[in-house]
C-alpha cells in the first residue's frame, strides 16, 4: 500500500486530501480532494505516467473543506463511484459500520462510523499485510479530537476510546488537518507528560506530521484519549469519561 499525503493548504485549514495505492494493481482512491486545483493535476500527472488507476473518492464526512470537491472532481475524472457519509456531495455508497471493502488486490478497507464531529462521519481502517493504517477525517486528530458539531461527548468519546482505540496499537494515523502544534499546545495545558512533551519537539521540527503517530501513540499522548488517566481527571475536575470528554472539549474551545 502507498500512501500519499496532498497537503491542500491554499485556504486556511491545513487540510490533507490522500491518495491510497494498491502497488500491484496501481488501483488508487483520492480521500478528502476538497480542493480539486491542488489535487487534480497531481493525479493528473500519475495517471499520464502510469502509476495509477483511479477508481473512487472516498470522504471521511460532509463537510465542503473534506467533500466539497466532489462535483468538480467527477467532472474532470468521469463517472467514479463516491464512497462517504450519507450527506456528502455526489455520494454513490455509504458503507455500514464495519462494512469492508478492498482496493485492488491487496487492501482490504473497513468502515468505521463515528458520529459526533458529523453524524455520517466515517474512519477508513486500511490492512496490507502487516501495514495498517486509518483515515480519520475530523473525528482524530494528532494529539486531539474535533468539534462536536452535530453529535456530544458521549458518542466521541465511544468514537475515540471505544472505537479507534480497539484498533492495533501499530496502526498508522492519517487525519483531515494539520492541527498538530496547537492540539500539543492544549494537550501541555493539561498535562506535562514525557509523550506529549516528545510530540511537541516533533511538531516544532516538522511542518507535517500525518502517517508518523499510531493509535498506540495517541493513547499516550493525546489527553481526549485518557479520560480515565487520574491526571486528566484531576485536571477536569470530573471522573467519569463522558464528562471528563465533554470537559476537555470545553476547555479546548477557550483556548
Amino acid at each position: 500500500m502507498h500512501v500519499q499525503s496532498i497537503p491542500m493548504w491554499t485556504g486556511k485549514g491545513n487540510n490533507y486530501a490522500y491518495l491510497v495505492t494498491d502497488e500491484p494493481t496501481k488501483e488508487s482512491v483520492i480521500i478528502d480532494p476538497a480542493n480539486p486545483p491542488e489535487v487534480a493535476p497531481e493525479l493528473d500527472a500519475q495517471i499520464k505516467a502510469g502509476k495509477i488507476k483511479l477508481s473512487a473518492i472516498v470522504n471521511t464526512h460532509h463537510h465542503w473543506d473534506h467533500a466539497g470537491g466532489n462535483d468538480e472532481m467527477l467532472k474532470h475524472f468521469g463517472k467514479l463511484p463516491v464512497i462517504g457519509g450519507k450527506n456528502c456531495q455526489s455520494v454513490t455508497q455509504t458503507p455500514a459500520h464495519g462494512e469492508t471493502f478492498k482496493i485492488g488486490e491487496r487492501i482490504s478497507v473497513k468502515a468505521l462510523h463515528t458520529p459526533c464531529h458529523t453524524q455520517d462521519s466515517i474512519c477508513y481502517y486500511m490492512q496490507d499485510g502487516d501495514e495498517k493504517v486509518v483515515f480519520t477525517g475530523d473525528t482524530l486528530f494528532i494529539a486531539g479530537c474535533g468539534r462536536f458539531f452535530e453529535g456530544n461527548a458521549q458518542e466521541m468519546h465511544k468514537a475515540l476510546n471505544e472505537t479507534l482505540a480497539s484498533l492495533p496499537d501499530d496502526t498508522k494515523v492519517y487525519p483531515g488537518h494539520e492541527y498538530t502544534k496547537s492540539n500539543v499546545k492544549f494537550c501541555l495545558a493539561v498535562s506535562q507528560s514525557e509523550p506529549i512533551k516528545k510530540l511537541e519537539a516533533y511538531a516544532n521540527q516538522h511542518q507535517q506530521t500525518q502517517g508518523k503517530f499510531t493509535i498506540g501513540d495517541e493513547k499516550l499522548h493525546n489527553v481526549f484519549m485518557r479520560v480515565n488517566d487520574p491526571e486528566i481527571q484531576k485536571k477536569t475536575g470530573k471522573t467519569d469519561p463522558v464528562e471528563v470528554m465533554a470537559a476537555l472539549r470545553e476547555m479546548k474551545n477557550a483556548m
